[in-house]
């Protein structure tokens, strides 16, 4: 926050097309992984910037800076995301809004909260009238003729949608019912790990593109409520490739 007015004074550089990494994202991951390694030292650690620390079966998973993009163009979408997986098992999670101070917390089997206030997804039933976030694949553009197909047929279909740039954050109006539904392709573990365990435990549900539980591998996800889901899975299977479908 301390450099959020001042970003024009910050160094960046590209780690790919789209891609940026600058020195708040390199400061906010040291200070992440500082702490919790002060706290959990046998822990391993997959982050964003800097990538895997030890091995376990302990793996907290971090995007200290998720909408960097954003930041560095002064939009105020940005956030921290964190999540904790013990083998295949997302545990914990919390997704930081620093802009709008809301924080987003969750624990396998204790339900979801917005600043210790419970969430829950939406309960519209249909996707008529539903809002829907989206991300577009601004990295791999190998499926961007799929995206557009879903794109426009979602768009025809609903009451909106919304692409914000920050994927924490869009799952996490998922889990708060502010949003009804998302769906993105391309996004890496430290994207959605701690926004798809808030959708679980705020009685959502969120698979891969085949309605398996392969998200966090293949980066393909579709999220909502039981019957949001399903009707963005109807929706969006016809524009599936044979890649999009593994």
């Amino acid at each position: 926050m301390r450099y959020s007015d001042r970003v024009d004074d910050l160094k960046f550089e590209s780690k790919g097309r789209n891609d940026f990494v600058s020195d708040v994202d390199r400061a906010a991951e040291a200070a992440i992984i500082q702490e919790l390694k002060s706290r959990f030292p046998s822990h391993a650690i997959l982050a964003e910037e800097s990538g895997e620390h030890g091995s376990g079966d302990f793996v907290w998973i971090i995007d200290p800076l998720d909408g960097t993009t954003n930041y560095l163009h002064g939009m105020p979408q940005f956030a921290v995301s964190i999540a904790l997986k013990h083998k295949d098992q997302l545990e914990c999670a919390v997704v930081y809004d620093p802009m709008r101070e809301e924080m987003y917390t969750a624990a396998r089997g204790q339900g979801a909260q917005l600043n210790d206030r419970k969430i829950r997804v939406a309960t519209r039933q249909s996707l008529e009238g539903a809002l829907i976030g989206t991300g577009f694949p601004f990295r791999d553009q190998q499926h961007i003729d799929a995206y557009l197909g879903m794109f426009k047929a979602m768009t025809l279909t609903t009451a909106g949608v919304r692409r914000p740039g920050c994927a924490s954050l869009d799952l996490a109006y998922v889990a708060a019912g502010r949003t009804d539904g998302f769906w993105e392709l391309g996004l890496s573990p430290w994207d959605c790990a701690a926004g798809a365990l808030l959708i679980k435990e705020a009685g959502g549900t969120i698979t891969d593109l085949s309605g398996g539980e392969r998200f966090l591998e293949t980066g393909n996800m579709v999220a909502g409520n039981l019957k949001v889901h399903r009707s963005m899975l109807d929706l969006l299977t016809p524009f599936l490739n044979d890649k999009l479908k593994a």
